[in-house]
């Protein structure tokens, strides 16, 4: 295998993000096989086009049924919003192709009992199919789950995780899919939260077994939006409501018996993107901050009593998890090279024959989580057993 030919649908946000990850992955590692952004696929055939030419897409398409049952397609990135993730995901893995598809897996259990199951049983006939939970992949991030694994921070009592943003305290923002349920599955809880959810079962190698939470919609009406990219848009005339939640805040109990404290808002004012762990165990403690991502902050326990302190660990090392292909030490990587790091993971993956994490498996493990808290909040916020990850059903 010399290359692999990927067509992306979607042309948003993270259409232009995971478009730098596919340009510069095998230009910076020694890839055991080439992509080629082969076609972009959107609904708008003007706008795609245009987005195809700027990203370096060889070609645009509008029908991405048609570009799944290409015989010239090796891998599917899928970029929607959550509401078509399962209908492209199985389509494109049950036809031969790799699969990539962004968090959240999709917007119910049930959809993402079925992607799993659609990839179990391509992983039969080895094709590979991985979640978009790209901040595992912070050079930093990595670290912080291979020194907990070591045993750097000992027992692990208790989990802190967050991720706070600010875009949505202005009330006049108009009414992006985001805010909608029926595109969106959730707001909050489901768009940020479920990457807080994934990094703190990733570092600290433990599943969330039950949860207590509440979560709530702070602006209840928005004006309708007229045009949008990414996190901002043009308002319409008009109002719609929103229905999703704006924040969520719960607790939850790993399976190991720790406890975790867990918050996703999107109007925590000041805070532009502030995704933040920290992992307290009875030897030391470990942190990091996506606002300082290239550090992570270190307190050894078992060090001399005048000597204890956290101390930063700026990963910017050779030594560190995907640096070495990168700058000098000191020189600093930004938020684009995880998409990179993603890419690297999923070619060597598919050509060695390896499902790369985090799988659609993981991605289902996450998405009990986040019904668990809805659940939970429901019911006057008692607590709420996430649902036993048992094997899903490949038949």
């Amino acid at each position: 295998m010399t290359s692999l030919r990927v067509a992306m649908i979607g042309y948003g946000f993270m259409g232009a993000a995971h478009s730098q990850g596919w340009r510069t992955a095998h230009r910076v590692f020694d890839l055991p096989a080439e992509p080629e952004m082969a076609v972009l696929v959107g609904r708008n055939a003007a706008a795609v086009d245009q987005a195809a030419r700027k990203w370096g897409w060889a070609e645009s398409a509008t029908d991405w049924r048609k570009v799944v049952a290409r015989d010239d397609i090796d891998v599917l990135d899928i970029v929607t919003p959550g509401d078509s993730h399962a209908e492209i995901a199985i389509a494109a893995l049950e036809a031969g192709k790799h699969v990539l598809c962004e968090k959240p897996l999709a917007n119910t259990v049930e959809e993402a009992e079925a992607m799993a199951a659609a990839a179990e049983r391509a992983a039969a006939r080895g094709i590979r199919a991985m979640v978009g939970f790209t901040y595992r992949r912070v050079p930093a991030v990595t670290f912080m789950r291979n020194l907990i694994a070591e045993g750097a921070v000992g027992t692990i009592n208790q989990v802190r995780a967050s991720y706070r943003q600010d875009w949505l305290v202005d009330p006049d923002m108009p009414l992006a899919w985001r805010l909608q349920k029926e595109h969106a599955g959730s707001g909050a809880l489901g768009d940020i939260g479920a990457h807080a959810i994934d990094l703190a079962q990733f570092v600290t190698g433990q599943n969330l077994a039950k949860v207590s939470g509440v979560v709530d919609t702070i602006v209840k009406e928005r004006p309708l939006q007229g045009s949008g990219s990414g996190l901002s848009g043009t308002a319409a005339t008009g109002y719609g409501q929103v229905t999703v939640d704006d924040i969520a805040i719960f607790t939850g109990r790993f399976e190991s018996g720790a406890l975790g404290s867990f918050e996703a808002s999107r109007f925590a004012t000041g805070r532009k993107n502030a995704l933040a762990i920290e992992v307290s165990g009875d030897k030391g403690a470990l942190a990091f901050d996506l606002e300082d991502l290239n550090s992570v902050h270190f307190y050894d326990r078992t060090a001399p009593a005048d000597r204890q302190g956290f101390r930063k660990i700026l990963a910017t090392e050779p030594q560190h998890p995907y640096v070495a292909a990168w700058w000098p030490a000191g020189h600093m990587l930004g938020y684009e090279h995880g998409f990179s790091h993603q890419v690297k993971d999923l070619v060597e993956g598919i050509v060695q024959g390896n499902d790369p994490h985090p799988t659609f498996a993981d991605g289902l493990r996450v998405q009990r989580v986040l019904e668990a808290v809805e659940r939970s909040s429901a019911n006057d916020s008692a607590w709420a057993p996430v649902a036993v990850d048992v094997p899903v059903q490949a038949g």
